[in-house]
This record gives structure tokens, C-alpha cells and sequence, in this order.
């Protein structure tokens, strides 16, 4: 975190730290030169506390699907990726 205030510091510049956060910059806050608390916008602090569910590789690859359309990627396009190889025997774990 390349941003670290102590707490008078922090005090001092609350306004200007603000802004920095709104914009997505964490801030580090410190006492006697600890790490204490680290400042976040509310939109990193709402996902954050979002449910574990809405943070799945599932729910996760259907708001790209929402935000990207269907068309964007197609089943064949992968096919020349696979490897053919029919991959390890159950006995080689």
C-alpha cells in the first residue's frame, strides 16, 4: 500500500484522503507507526461485504455473459486451445 498516514496526519488531511479514496486509492492509517485501519471507498467496501455466493466463479462469469453478450465468445474458438492428449493417469496423483 503505497499510501500510509498516521492518525494525526490523517486528521489533518481528512478532506484531501477522502477524495483520494473516492478515486479508488486505499490509505493506510498507523499509530506509532502500526498499521491500524486502512481507509476504502464505500464501493470497495460494498463488495467486499457482498455474500460469498455473488463472488463465485459462477455469478461471476454470468455478469460477464450480462455485460458482454453471448456473441462475444463461441465454443469453437477454443477447440484449436485443448490439448488432445487424454491427460495424466489416476495413478500418477
Amino acid at each position: 500500500m503505497d499510501s500510509t498516514y498516521s492518525i494525526a496526519e490523517a486528521r489533518d488531511a481528512l478532506t484531501g484522503l477522502v477524495h483520494r479514496v473516492e478515486e479508488g486509492e486505499p490509505i493506510q492509517l498507523t499509530r506509532r507507526g502500526r498499521p491500524v485501519a486502512v481507509l476504502i471507498s464505500v464501493a470497495e467496501y460494498q463488495r467486499l461485504k457482498a455474500p460469498v455466493e455473488s463472488r463465485s466463479f459462477g455469478s461471476a462469469l454470468d455478469a460477464w455473459r450480462l455485460r458482454c453478450g453471448e456473441s462475444v465468445l463461441h465454443g469453437d474458438e477454443f477447440d484449436a486451445l485443448r490439448d488432445a492428449a487424454p491427460g495424466r493417469s489416476a495413478a500418477d496423483f
